[in-house]
């Protein structure tokens, strides 16, 4: 019984064959083009496979609403050439079988429930850090939405008394993923965050940002785990300067051992790895058969 996978992103596509128990058989990744390009290799990848289900972890924004007529949607992204694009109805063209659909980020947060980091409990937070800033959630073993879905990579942060940069967002400015995310940091320091493992101020003003994000998650959301992918979150003194910065801003008022003597524990990085996002779109097909 096989499952289909699609983590789209941004820059690239991955397509995956998998199980119900999270296991890839078969995998590929091509660049992401124009719909018509790029959907034709997903289709083709899948057409040899008698699928049980398909599920899909997308770039976004999209709509999640199942009562709305543009359900299945990418909605008014800004990549080029993907604004308000039928994703949902494209697959269903080629494949009549039952459909998962969300956001990169919630598929990643499944992913790593059912196999990952994560796995039993029941909330997580999964935060990517890379070329943007997105957060899913999932609360009461259900992945939050709402009107949309949820944007914490956009959400408002104090400024460091020292920091003059006045953010890339183009909405908010200095908004968390306009002062914290991959390009943020190359716009900060004129150059990639990768070529600048050795300088310290970098990566304690990066964990300031993101350690007072990640405390507001864990005041407003309560998650069991909080997980931190992305490009930018592989940097290896990144984590245990966070930890310390949840530590300053939450200040000893959320009371729980898990946060107090086992932080390492609590925020950390993927148990999936980088296979979070593809291992999350199986976790959407195997949803949307009704398996939990």
């Amino acid at each position: 019984m096989y499952l289909g996978a699609i983590e789209a992103g941004g820059t690239k596509f991955v397509c995956a064959v998998g199980d119900h128990e999270g296991n890839i058989y078969e995998r590929i990744q091509f660049p992401t083009t124009v719909p018509e390009e790029t959907m034709q290799k997903v289709i083709d990848f899948f057409k040899s496979y008698s699928l049980d289900a398909i599920g899909i972890g997308t770039f976004g924004p999209v709509d999640l609403n199942r009562k709305s007529q543009t359900y299945g949607y990418i909605t008014n992204t800004p990549k080029p050439h993907w604004s308000n694009f039928n994703f949902v109805g494209m697959i269903e063209k080629y494949f009549d079988v039952p459909i998962g659909f969300d956001t990169d980020v919630n598929a990643a947060a499944l992913g790593e429930l059912f196999w990952g980091r994560a796995k039993g409990k029941n909330s997580c937070i999964y935060m990517t850090v890379g070329t943007g800033i997105g957060v899913g959630a999932i609360v009461e073993g259900r992945l939050v939405h709402g009107l949309l879905h949820p944007e914490m990579g956009h959400i408002l942060v104090r400024r460091h008394p020292d920091d003059t940069f006045s953010g890339i967002c183009p909405f908010h400015g200095d908004c968390l993923e306009g002062l914290a995310s991959g390009p943020a940091i190359e716009k900060r320091w004129g150059k990639r965050g990768a070529d600048l493992s050795e300088q310290d101020e970098v990566w304690e003003l990066e964990a300031f940002y993101l350690g007072q994000a990640i405390a507001q998650y864990i005041l407003v959301l309560s998650p069991e785990q909080v997980i931190i992918g992305g490009g930018v979150a592989k940097q290896s003194t990144l984590l245990p300067r966070i930890h310390r910065h949840v530590l300053n801003h939450l200040n000893g008022y959320v009371q729980h051992e898990v946060i107090l003597k086992h932080i390492h524990d609590y925020i950390t990085r993927p148990g999936l790895g980088d296979n979070a996002g593809i291992c999350g779109a199986l976790a959407l097909a195997k949803q949307a058969l009704g398996d939990k």
